[in-house]
Parts: C-alpha cells; structure tokens; sequence
C-alpha cells in the first residue's frame, strides 16, 4: 500500500513538473513575440521615412532613436532567456519565437554578436537555430570586423548615389554553392526581392570601387 502511495506520489509529481515546465516555454514564447513585434515596429517605417523626409531629417533621426531603445530593451530580455535557457529550439517555442532569438542578436552591437555566434553555430548543430540565420549573423560579424562577407546576405546603401549594393563577398563565384548548403535561395532570388539584380562578372569588376565605398566610407547595413 506504501509503495503504491509513493508510486502515485512520484507521478503527481512528475505531471505537476512537466505541466510547469510547458508553462515557462509558453511565458517564454508570448515574450518573445511581443518582442519581435517590437523588433520589427520601427524598422518596417524606415524605407518610407526616408523617402518622404530624406536621411536626415528630424523624423528619421528620431525613428532611429526608437529603434535604437527598443533594441536595447529588447536585448536585455533575449540575454536574460539565453543565459537561463540556452538557445532553444523551434520545437519548444515555436519557429517565429525562436527566430526572434536570432533577430535580436542580428541587430545588436558588434560585441554581442561576437558574444552569441559560437553559442548560435552550436545551436545550429544541435538542431535549435537555422543555418540560414546563423549565415545572416556570420555575414554582419565580418563586416563589421573589416572582412567580406561568405554569403552575401548583406546589402548596403550608397548615401550619395541612394543606389543598394552587395556589400564586399568572398569568392562571388561559387556564393550560390554556400548559400545552398546553408539552406538558402540563390542570390539572384534574394536580390530580386529587393529590387536588385545580380551579375557576378559585373560585380567583379566592381568590387574594388565597392570595398572602397563600404569600408572607407561606412555605408550603412540594411
């Protein structure tokens, strides 16, 4: 009779831990979709604050300013679940929530970035981050560091010809052989949704004007 008491005991006990550590994901999940929302709120205003004011204008810079904050805060509470979770994978929060994570990385400072890529590379192993995000961030992190970029995720923007350009890529020639393996489209189809095109023989040609303009001169990163 003991035994069977203590067996009923230990798997109440068992229901109760699972029921509350489904809960935890589920706050986990909200939070995290309520900061993608605010994630995405300023920068989805972007494009046509600088067409209507210019990029330099009151309305832009303020725009900048909020999305700077909101940024901030919104790291604050993505470092808090990472350093208590680890990375966590789509299957316990979701595919949004979980791109979220890496959103936030994506769009944080330098040192961050630094700070989260071998935690990211690691969850991408064990099946908890995409391989395609984790291109995207390895991407913005050698830029940032004065090196090309492997996959040519990133596009930047000439100020003074307002035209957009692959900011500087290693190798051009074989970009659509990594994009592929890290599960991404071809360049041409991820250009094509920006309204750009892509020439590699072109490029080539232009890359030293295009180092030029993107190192020296900062433009800045989409």
């Amino acid at each position: 009779m003991k035994l069977q008491l203590l067996t009923i005991f230990s798997m109440f006990c068992l229901v109760v831990s699972g029921q509350d550590y489904n809960l935890a994901f589920r706050d986990v999940t909200q939070q995290l979709l309520t900061i993608d929302e605010l994630d995405q709120r300023y920068r989805i205003q972007i494009d046509e604050t600088i067409s209507r004011f210019g990029n330099n204008s009151k309305e832009s810079k303020a725009l900048f300013k909020n999305m700077k904050t909101a940024d901030s805060l919104n790291l604050i509470q993505v470092e808090t679940i990472i350093d208590r979770y680890g990375w966590i994978g789509a299957d316990k929060i979701g595919s949004q929530a979980n791109t979220t994570l890496f959103m936030v990385i994506q769009h944080a400072e330098l040192p961050t970035q630094i700070k989260y890529l071998p935690i990211m590379r690691a969850a991408v192993k064990e099946g908890n981050a995409k391989a395609g995000s984790l291109a995207l961030l390895e991407d913005r992190v050698a830029l940032k560091q004065g090196k090309k970029q492997i996959y040519g995720s990133q596009v930047s923007w000439n100020m003074q010809t307002n035209e957009k350009f692959v900011a500087p890529l290693e190798d051009p020639d074989n970009v659509d052989k990594r994009r592929a393996e890290a599960g991404l489209p071809s360049l041409q189809d991820y250009l094509t949704e920006l309204d750009m095109k892509w020439d590699v023989e072109k490029y080539k040609k232009e890359m030293p004007a295009i180092e030029e303009a993107f190192f020296k001169k900062k433009n800045k990163i989409n």
